[in-house]
Protein backbone atom coordinates (compact mmCIF):
# COMPACT_ATOMS: atom_id res chain seq x y z
CA UNK A 1 0.00 0.00 0.00
CA UNK A 2 1.39 3.38 -1.04
CA UNK A 3 2.16 5.83 1.76
CA UNK A 4 1.59 8.80 -0.59
CA UNK A 5 -0.86 8.35 -3.45
CA UNK A 6 -0.11 10.07 -6.76
CA UNK A 7 -3.22 12.26 -6.62
CA UNK A 8 -2.05 13.75 -3.32
CA UNK A 9 1.61 14.21 -4.27
CA UNK A 10 1.57 17.96 -5.05
CA UNK A 11 -0.57 18.94 -2.01
CA UNK A 12 1.64 16.71 0.15
CA UNK A 13 4.81 18.44 -1.06
CA UNK A 14 3.38 21.93 -0.55
CA UNK A 15 1.99 21.26 2.92
CA UNK A 16 5.16 19.42 3.95
CA UNK A 17 7.17 22.55 3.14
CA UNK A 18 5.28 24.31 5.94
CA UNK A 19 6.75 21.87 8.47
CA UNK A 20 10.19 23.36 7.80
CA UNK A 21 8.87 26.88 8.40
CA UNK A 22 7.75 26.35 11.98
CA UNK A 23 10.88 24.27 12.64
CA UNK A 24 12.83 27.37 11.63
CA UNK A 25 10.90 29.50 14.14
CA UNK A 26 11.18 26.96 16.95
CA UNK A 27 14.94 26.68 16.86
CA UNK A 28 15.70 30.32 16.19
CA UNK A 29 13.67 31.01 19.32
CA UNK A 30 15.72 28.46 21.31
CA UNK A 31 18.87 30.49 20.61
CA UNK A 32 17.17 33.67 21.86
CA UNK A 33 17.49 32.44 25.44
CA UNK A 34 21.28 32.59 25.23
CA UNK A 35 21.17 35.90 23.31
CA UNK A 36 18.86 37.74 25.72
CA UNK A 37 20.70 36.34 28.74
CA UNK A 38 23.81 38.12 27.46
CA UNK A 39 22.19 41.29 26.07
CA UNK A 40 19.95 42.04 29.05
CA UNK A 41 21.88 40.25 31.83
CA UNK A 42 19.00 37.92 32.68
CA UNK A 43 18.75 34.74 34.74
CA UNK A 44 17.73 31.38 33.24
CA UNK A 45 14.30 31.82 34.81
CA UNK A 46 13.80 35.24 33.17
CA UNK A 47 14.91 34.11 29.72
CA UNK A 48 12.55 31.12 29.93
CA UNK A 49 9.66 33.61 29.56
CA UNK A 50 10.54 33.55 25.84
CA UNK A 51 9.44 29.92 25.69
CA UNK A 52 6.38 30.71 27.80
CA UNK A 53 5.33 33.32 25.24
CA UNK A 54 6.09 31.06 22.27
CA UNK A 55 4.46 27.87 23.45
CA UNK A 56 1.74 29.67 25.37
CA UNK A 57 0.60 31.05 22.02
CA UNK A 58 0.44 27.52 20.66
CA UNK A 59 -1.96 26.60 23.45
CA UNK A 60 -4.17 29.67 23.05
CA UNK A 61 -4.49 29.59 19.25
CA UNK A 62 -4.80 25.87 18.49
CA UNK A 63 -8.53 25.54 19.23
CA UNK A 64 -9.51 28.81 17.47
CA UNK A 65 -7.45 27.63 14.50
CA UNK A 66 -9.31 24.29 14.45
CA UNK A 67 -12.65 26.11 14.54
CA UNK A 68 -11.47 28.39 11.73
CA UNK A 69 -10.47 25.56 9.38
CA UNK A 70 -13.58 23.62 10.39
CA UNK A 71 -15.68 26.54 9.17
CA UNK A 72 -13.55 27.52 6.18
CA UNK A 73 -10.78 25.30 4.72
CA UNK A 74 -7.27 24.00 5.19
CA UNK A 75 -5.95 26.50 2.65
CA UNK A 76 -7.53 29.38 4.56
CA UNK A 77 -5.77 28.14 7.69
CA UNK A 78 -2.42 28.11 5.87
CA UNK A 79 -2.84 31.70 4.67
CA UNK A 80 -3.92 32.94 8.11
CA UNK A 81 -1.01 31.17 9.79
CA UNK A 82 1.57 32.60 7.39
CA UNK A 83 0.18 36.13 7.81
CA UNK A 84 0.38 35.98 11.62
CA UNK A 85 3.83 34.37 11.54
CA UNK A 86 5.15 37.13 9.26
CA UNK A 87 3.54 39.91 11.33
CA UNK A 88 5.15 38.69 14.54
CA UNK A 89 8.58 38.41 12.92
CA UNK A 90 8.41 41.94 11.49
CA UNK A 91 7.38 43.32 14.91
CA UNK A 92 10.89 42.48 16.14
CA UNK A 93 12.04 45.76 14.54
CA UNK A 94 9.91 48.13 16.66
CA UNK A 95 10.78 45.94 19.67
CA UNK A 96 14.45 46.77 19.06
CA UNK A 97 13.69 50.48 18.69
CA UNK A 98 11.92 50.53 22.07
CA UNK A 99 14.47 48.15 23.68
CA UNK A 100 11.54 46.53 25.48
CA UNK A 101 11.68 42.88 26.53
CA UNK A 102 7.88 42.91 26.88
CA UNK A 103 7.53 44.10 23.27
CA UNK A 104 9.75 41.21 22.17
CA UNK A 105 7.55 38.78 24.08
CA UNK A 106 4.46 40.19 22.33
CA UNK A 107 6.15 39.81 18.92
CA UNK A 108 7.18 36.24 19.77
CA UNK A 109 3.61 35.48 20.90
CA UNK A 110 2.10 36.69 17.59
CA UNK A 111 4.72 34.84 15.55
CA UNK A 112 4.10 31.61 17.49
CA UNK A 113 0.34 32.08 17.11
CA UNK A 114 0.88 31.88 13.36
CA UNK A 115 2.95 28.72 13.79
CA UNK A 116 0.15 27.25 15.91
CA UNK A 117 -2.38 27.87 13.14
CA UNK A 118 -0.02 26.27 10.59
CA UNK A 119 0.56 23.18 12.72
CA UNK A 120 -3.11 22.75 13.57
CA UNK A 121 -3.87 22.88 9.85
CA UNK A 122 -1.00 20.87 8.39
CA UNK A 123 -0.84 17.81 10.66
CA UNK A 124 -4.38 16.46 10.14
CA UNK A 125 -4.25 17.50 6.49
CA UNK A 126 -1.20 15.29 5.91
CA UNK A 127 -2.84 12.38 7.74
CA UNK A 128 -5.96 12.71 5.57
CA UNK A 129 -4.00 12.35 2.30
CA UNK A 130 -4.38 8.59 1.93
CA UNK A 131 -5.32 5.50 3.89
CA UNK A 132 -5.60 5.43 7.68
CA UNK A 133 -3.20 2.47 7.81
CA UNK A 134 -0.29 4.57 6.52
CA UNK A 135 -1.25 7.84 8.23
CA UNK A 136 1.37 7.68 11.00
CA UNK A 137 4.16 6.87 8.52
CA UNK A 138 2.98 9.67 6.23
CA UNK A 139 3.05 12.13 9.13
CA UNK A 140 6.54 10.98 10.12
CA UNK A 141 7.74 11.65 6.56
CA UNK A 142 6.28 15.16 6.60
CA UNK A 143 7.58 15.81 10.11
CA UNK A 144 11.06 14.78 8.93
CA UNK A 145 11.26 18.12 7.14
CA UNK A 146 10.59 19.97 10.38
CA UNK A 147 14.16 19.48 11.68
CA UNK A 148 15.52 20.53 8.28
CA UNK A 149 13.94 23.91 9.00
CA UNK A 150 15.41 23.65 12.48
CA UNK A 151 18.90 23.19 11.02
CA UNK A 152 18.44 26.28 8.85
CA UNK A 153 17.20 28.17 11.93
CA UNK A 154 20.29 27.25 13.92
CA UNK A 155 22.63 28.23 11.06
CA UNK A 156 20.84 31.56 10.69
CA UNK A 157 21.10 32.13 14.45
CA UNK A 158 24.76 31.09 14.56
CA UNK A 159 25.93 33.39 11.77
CA UNK A 160 23.48 36.32 12.02
CA UNK A 161 22.61 36.51 15.73
CA UNK A 162 25.17 34.78 17.94
CA UNK A 163 28.29 35.96 16.11
CA UNK A 164 27.59 39.58 17.06
CA UNK A 165 24.91 39.56 19.73
CA UNK A 166 22.82 42.74 19.83
CA UNK A 167 19.16 43.72 19.68
CA UNK A 168 19.55 44.79 16.06
CA UNK A 169 21.21 41.56 14.92
CA UNK A 170 18.26 39.69 16.48
CA UNK A 171 15.57 41.99 15.11
CA UNK A 172 17.00 42.44 11.62
CA UNK A 173 17.19 38.68 11.15
CA UNK A 174 13.58 38.15 12.20
CA UNK A 175 12.30 41.05 10.12
CA UNK A 176 13.96 39.58 7.02
CA UNK A 177 12.30 36.24 7.79
CA UNK A 178 8.96 38.06 7.99
CA UNK A 179 9.46 39.53 4.52
CA UNK A 180 10.24 36.06 3.11
CA UNK A 181 7.10 34.67 4.73
CA UNK A 182 4.95 37.32 3.08
CA UNK A 183 6.29 36.25 -0.31
CA UNK A 184 5.52 32.59 0.49
CA UNK A 185 2.02 33.58 1.56
CA UNK A 186 1.40 35.34 -1.77
CA UNK A 187 2.56 32.23 -3.65
CA UNK A 188 0.23 30.01 -1.61
CA UNK A 189 -2.69 32.31 -2.39
CA UNK A 190 -2.45 31.39 -6.07
CA UNK A 191 -1.74 27.66 -5.68
CA UNK A 192 -4.67 25.35 -6.38
CA UNK A 193 -5.13 22.91 -3.48
CA UNK A 194 -7.94 20.73 -2.10
CA UNK A 195 -10.02 22.84 0.24
CA UNK A 196 -10.59 20.13 2.85
CA UNK A 197 -13.85 21.68 4.08
CA UNK A 198 -16.39 19.44 5.81
CA UNK A 199 -19.28 18.60 3.53
CA UNK A 200 -21.49 17.15 6.26
CA UNK A 201 -23.14 19.01 9.10
CA UNK A 202 -21.09 19.65 12.20
CA UNK A 203 -21.98 18.50 15.69
CA UNK A 204 -21.77 20.77 18.71
CA UNK A 205 -18.45 21.36 20.43
CA UNK A 206 -19.71 19.85 23.68
CA UNK A 207 -20.57 16.53 22.03
CA UNK A 208 -17.26 16.59 20.17
CA UNK A 209 -15.34 17.06 23.43
CA UNK A 210 -17.30 14.23 25.07
CA UNK A 211 -16.41 11.85 22.26
CA UNK A 212 -12.75 12.84 22.38
CA UNK A 213 -12.46 12.45 26.14
CA UNK A 214 -14.04 8.97 26.03
CA UNK A 215 -11.21 7.79 23.78
CA UNK A 216 -8.38 6.80 26.13
CA UNK A 217 -5.74 6.56 23.42
CA UNK A 218 -6.56 10.11 22.35
CA UNK A 219 -6.97 11.67 25.82
CA UNK A 220 -3.79 10.15 27.24
CA UNK A 221 -2.05 10.96 23.95
CA UNK A 222 -2.65 14.64 24.68
CA UNK A 223 -1.05 14.15 28.12
CA UNK A 224 1.93 12.31 26.61
CA UNK A 225 2.34 15.03 23.99
CA UNK A 226 2.34 17.71 26.71
CA UNK A 227 5.23 16.01 28.49
CA UNK A 228 7.12 15.15 25.31
CA UNK A 229 7.07 18.73 24.02
CA UNK A 230 8.07 19.91 27.46
CA UNK A 231 11.04 17.53 27.34
CA UNK A 232 12.09 18.56 23.85
CA UNK A 233 11.99 22.27 24.59
CA UNK A 234 13.76 21.81 27.91
CA UNK A 235 16.55 19.79 26.26
CA UNK A 236 17.08 22.27 23.41
CA UNK A 237 16.51 25.52 25.30
CA UNK A 238 19.44 24.88 27.60
CA UNK A 239 21.72 23.02 25.18
CA UNK A 240 23.88 26.06 24.39
CA UNK A 241 24.14 26.97 28.07
CA UNK A 242 25.11 23.42 29.04
CA UNK A 243 27.79 23.17 26.35
CA UNK A 244 29.21 26.52 27.46
CA UNK A 245 29.22 25.26 31.06
CA UNK A 246 30.85 21.90 30.30
CA UNK A 247 33.32 22.85 27.56
CA UNK A 248 33.89 26.56 28.14
CA UNK A 249 32.72 27.54 24.65
CA UNK A 250 31.26 30.92 23.67
CA UNK A 251 27.69 31.11 22.30
CA UNK A 252 28.53 30.78 18.61
CA UNK A 253 30.80 27.77 19.23
CA UNK A 254 28.22 26.09 21.46
CA UNK A 255 25.63 26.58 18.69
CA UNK A 256 27.68 24.19 16.53
CA UNK A 257 27.02 21.35 18.97
CA UNK A 258 23.38 22.40 19.15
CA UNK A 259 23.36 22.04 15.36
CA UNK A 260 24.83 18.53 15.72
CA UNK A 261 21.88 17.65 17.97
CA UNK A 262 19.37 18.83 15.38
CA UNK A 263 21.15 17.03 12.53
CA UNK A 264 21.04 13.82 14.58
CA UNK A 265 17.36 14.48 15.32
CA UNK A 266 16.64 14.93 11.61
CA UNK A 267 18.59 11.89 10.42
CA UNK A 268 17.15 9.55 13.05
CA UNK A 269 13.59 10.56 12.17
CA UNK A 270 14.12 9.20 8.65
CA UNK A 271 15.53 6.02 10.21
CA UNK A 272 12.53 5.68 12.53
CA UNK A 273 10.14 6.19 9.59
CA UNK A 274 11.88 3.37 7.70
CA UNK A 275 11.75 1.10 10.78
CA UNK A 276 7.98 1.57 10.97
CA UNK A 277 7.73 -0.69 7.92
CA UNK A 278 8.80 -3.54 10.23
CA UNK A 279 8.08 -2.43 13.81
CA UNK A 280 4.81 -1.11 15.25
CA UNK A 281 4.91 2.65 15.99
CA UNK A 282 3.97 2.14 19.67
CA UNK A 283 6.87 -0.29 20.18
CA UNK A 284 9.32 2.13 18.58
CA UNK A 285 7.91 4.93 20.73
CA UNK A 286 8.50 2.89 23.89
CA UNK A 287 12.15 2.12 23.11
CA UNK A 288 12.74 5.70 22.00
CA UNK A 289 11.47 6.75 25.43
CA UNK A 290 13.76 4.29 27.21
CA UNK A 291 16.89 5.44 25.35
CA UNK A 292 15.99 9.13 25.70
CA UNK A 293 15.48 8.76 29.46
CA UNK A 294 18.81 6.95 29.90
CA UNK A 295 20.68 9.56 27.84
CA UNK A 296 19.08 12.39 29.83
CA UNK A 297 20.09 10.73 33.08
CA UNK A 298 23.67 10.58 31.76
CA UNK A 299 23.54 14.36 31.20
CA UNK A 300 22.67 14.78 34.88
CA UNK A 301 25.48 12.62 36.28
CA UNK A 302 28.28 12.99 33.70
CA UNK A 303 30.58 15.89 32.86
CA UNK A 304 32.70 17.22 29.98
CA UNK A 305 32.43 15.56 26.59
CA UNK A 306 30.59 12.53 28.02
CA UNK A 307 27.81 14.84 29.16
CA UNK A 308 27.70 16.68 25.82
CA UNK A 309 27.62 13.47 23.74
CA UNK A 310 24.77 12.16 25.92
CA UNK A 311 22.94 15.43 25.30
CA UNK A 312 23.27 14.99 21.53
CA UNK A 313 22.00 11.40 21.83
CA UNK A 314 18.85 12.59 23.58
CA UNK A 315 17.88 14.40 20.35
CA UNK A 316 18.68 11.32 18.28
CA UNK A 317 16.47 9.02 20.36
CA UNK A 318 13.49 11.35 20.91
CA UNK A 319 13.00 12.38 17.27
CA UNK A 320 10.08 10.06 16.52
CA UNK A 321 7.99 11.11 19.52
CA UNK A 322 5.92 14.07 18.36
CA UNK A 323 4.59 12.62 15.08
CA UNK A 324 4.22 9.13 16.53
CA UNK A 325 2.22 10.24 19.58
CA UNK A 326 0.21 12.48 17.28
CA UNK A 327 -0.40 9.68 14.77
CA UNK A 328 -1.40 7.10 17.39
CA UNK A 329 -3.71 9.51 19.24
CA UNK A 330 -5.39 11.06 16.20
CA UNK A 331 -5.46 7.75 14.34
CA UNK A 332 -7.44 6.24 17.23
CA UNK A 333 -10.30 8.58 16.30
CA UNK A 334 -10.73 6.99 12.89
CA UNK A 335 -9.82 3.36 13.58
CA UNK A 336 -13.25 2.12 14.61
CA UNK A 337 -15.49 3.54 17.31
CA UNK A 338 -14.24 6.83 18.66
CA UNK A 339 -14.66 6.08 22.31
CA UNK A 340 -13.81 3.18 24.58
CA UNK A 341 -17.05 1.40 25.41
CA UNK A 342 -18.85 2.56 22.26
CA UNK A 343 -20.31 -0.24 20.14
CA UNK A 344 -19.06 -0.70 16.59
CA UNK A 345 -22.52 0.24 15.33
CA UNK A 346 -22.59 3.53 17.25
CA UNK A 347 -23.92 6.57 15.42
CA UNK A 348 -23.91 10.29 16.02
CA UNK A 349 -26.97 10.10 18.24
CA UNK A 350 -25.05 7.82 20.61
CA UNK A 351 -22.36 10.45 20.97
CA UNK A 352 -19.77 8.00 19.61
CA UNK A 353 -19.42 8.41 15.84
CA UNK A 354 -16.51 10.53 14.65
CA UNK A 355 -16.75 13.24 11.98
CA UNK A 356 -13.95 14.98 10.12
CA UNK A 357 -14.81 18.02 12.24
CA UNK A 358 -14.05 15.95 15.34
CA UNK A 359 -10.66 15.05 13.91
CA UNK A 360 -9.85 18.75 13.39
CA UNK A 361 -10.82 19.57 16.97
CA UNK A 362 -8.86 16.54 18.14
CA UNK A 363 -5.86 17.78 16.21
CA UNK A 364 -6.07 21.11 18.01
CA UNK A 365 -5.92 19.31 21.36
CA UNK A 366 -2.65 17.67 20.38
CA UNK A 367 -1.27 21.05 19.32
CA UNK A 368 -2.51 22.68 22.53
CA UNK A 369 -0.43 20.08 24.34
CA UNK A 370 2.58 22.04 23.13
CA UNK A 371 1.80 24.14 26.21
CA UNK A 372 4.20 21.71 27.91
CA UNK A 373 7.03 23.70 26.35
CA UNK A 374 5.73 26.88 28.00
CA UNK A 375 5.15 25.44 31.47
CA UNK A 376 8.00 22.97 31.92
CA UNK A 377 10.85 25.13 30.55
CA UNK A 378 10.49 27.68 33.41
CA UNK A 379 10.51 24.74 35.85
CA UNK A 380 13.84 23.66 34.38
CA UNK A 381 15.07 27.27 34.55
CA UNK A 382 14.23 27.42 38.27
CA UNK A 383 15.98 24.09 38.93
CA UNK A 384 19.00 25.33 36.96
CA UNK A 385 19.23 28.55 39.02
CA UNK A 386 18.84 26.67 42.31
CA UNK A 387 20.71 23.38 41.77
CA UNK A 388 22.77 23.69 38.57
CA UNK A 389 22.19 23.25 34.86
CA UNK A 390 23.10 19.54 34.80
CA UNK A 391 20.60 18.73 37.55
CA UNK A 392 17.91 20.67 35.69
CA UNK A 393 17.81 17.86 33.12
CA UNK A 394 15.93 15.76 35.66
CA UNK A 395 12.87 17.66 34.38
CA UNK A 396 12.98 16.20 30.83
CA UNK A 397 14.01 12.83 32.31
CA UNK A 398 10.68 12.68 34.15
CA UNK A 399 8.85 13.70 30.97
CA UNK A 400 10.33 10.80 29.00
CA UNK A 401 9.09 8.39 31.67
CA UNK A 402 5.52 9.60 30.96
CA UNK A 403 5.99 8.94 27.23
CA UNK A 404 7.23 5.43 28.03
CA UNK A 405 4.09 4.70 30.08
CA UNK A 406 1.85 5.93 27.24
CA UNK A 407 3.70 3.85 24.66
CA UNK A 408 3.47 0.77 26.86
CA UNK A 409 -0.29 1.22 27.23
CA UNK A 410 -0.65 1.49 23.44
CA UNK A 411 1.44 -1.66 22.89
CA UNK A 412 -1.06 -3.67 24.93
CA UNK A 413 -4.02 -2.87 22.70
Amino acid sequence: MKVIEHRYLLPFVLVTSLFALWGLANNMTDTLLAAFRKIMQMSDTQTSFIQMAFYGAYFCLALPAALFIRRHSYKSGVILGLLMYATGAILFLPAAWTESYLFYLVAIYIMAAGCSVLETTANPYIMSMGSAETATRRLNIAQSFNPIGSIVGILVSKYFILQDISLYSVSGTYAFLGAVLLVIMLVMLFVRMPEGKDAAGESSLSSTFRRLLRNKHYAWGVVAQFFYVGAQICVWSFTIRLVMHELGHVESEAATLYLASIVGFCASRFVYTWLMKFVAPARLLFWGGVLSALSTLAVVVASGWTCVVALVLVSVFMSLMFPTIYGIALGSLTSGAAADGCPASADAADGCAVSSGDVKIGASGLIMAILGGALLTPVQGIVSDLAGINQSYLVPFGCFLVVMVYAQSCKKT
